[in-house]
């Protein structure tokens, strides 16, 4: 039913692209990173929530179609729907109904709790298309809690120590979920990068309660470097090593991401701490997902697909590596 061409994954019986890499007629989105949504295709269709990160992304006036979580929708010989993904605001799942039967191309997804997205759910099917970012058995989270108390006990010694506290964290979904996540254990203001501005707006224009935080701008207009000792500023990883950063003053540096689950990554980034925090589907929460659809035929992109492709071969399951222009976490972990 899906086909493999240059441009990505294409229905020739419903004749669109989902998550295309180059610019197609019609493409079906499943959320808004830049690995999955890419400029200059004639017409998208997304989450209604997915619409308006687009809009920012790519341009107002991007000819794009909203549809809601569940409801189905006829394309060309095909019924499509979106389901909860889980991965950031307005994530999807996206399922196509055709004679050769059910497929369900899962996008990037989570099964850990986030007070920023609708949680995922499973949507029975005969073929899953599964991301893999974290397919190998060593990728497995804490408790979000725990994360969480050791962000805050790090936040902690550094402010007695005088340092400012930055952690590096992706504009889009990881930046959102930290504030969320922090503003239940503590009132304490947060600092964020002007770049990250935008899509926290765009989140609280979709209704996600997101406490305020001061843009580090405002503060660094006042010359005093002092000004951020003991505070806690939330930057991408683009402003790492940049003159931006100066204006900090003495600071300790963290990378919230499941990379830091490898001691061996924190390393070779140099960061002073990793926090193990995903959007992703950890090893155990794949498997747990896989088997909740039912899927007798699995494949796998995105990430360590071939080993969590054989692993699946060796339970039993017809299961294959479907290759994109875009491997690991580019931009989205």
């Amino acid at each position: 039913m899906l086909k493999e061409t240059a441009q990505g994954l294409y229905c020739p019986a419903g004749d669109f692209h989902i998550d295309p890499w180059e610019p197609v007629e019609r493409a079906l989105i499943t959320h808004a990173h830049g690995d999955h949504a890419r400029p200059g295709s004639a017409a998208y269709l997304c989450t209604p929530h997915t619409a308006g990160l687009l809009r920012r992304r790519l341009g107002a006036d991007i000819t794009l179609q909203t549809i809601d979580y569940g409801v189905p929708l006829a394309v060309g010989g095909v019924n499509v729907s979106f389901h909860p993904a889980g991965h950031v605001l307005g994530s999807a799942q996206i399922r196509i109904d055709a004679s050769e039967g059910v497929w369900v191309v899962g996008g990037d997804y989570k099964r850990a709790p986030d007070p920023t997205c609708v949680p995922f759910e499973p949507v029975r099917c005969d073929t899953f298309i599964t991301e893999s970012t974290f397919g190998l058995p060593l990728y497995r989270w804490d408790d979000t809690a725990l994360v969480l108390r050791d962000i805050t006990s790090w936040w902690d010694a550094n402010r007695e120590a005088g340092r400012a506290s930055v952690i590096f964290c992706y504009t889009l979904g990881k930046a959102q979920r930290l504030l969320a996540e922090l503003s239940s254990v503590t009132d304490r203001p947060v600092y964020a990068h002007g770049m990250m501005l935008g899509m926290m707006d765009a989140y609280r224009e979709a209704g996600v309660s997101l406490p305020p935080v001061k843009p580090v701008i405002e503060a660094g207009g006042r010359s005093n470097r002092a000004t951020f000792a003991g505070e806690l500023v939330l930057a991408p990883l683009s402003a790492r090593g940049t003159p931006w950063m100066r204006r900090l003053g003495t600071i300790s540096d963290a990378f919230a991401s499941g990379l830091m689950r490898v001691r061996g990554v924190r390393r070779q980034r140099a960061y002073d701490r990793g926090f193990v925090i995903s959007d992703h589907a950890d090893w155990p929460a794949l498997l747990a997902t896989i088997a909740e659809t039912g899927a007798s035929r699995v494949l796998a992109t995105h990430g360590y697909a071939e080993p969590l492709a054989r692993h699946l071969r060796a339970q039993g399951l017809d299961s294959g590596v479907i290759r994109t222009a875009w491997e690991g976490e580019p931009g989205s972990e």
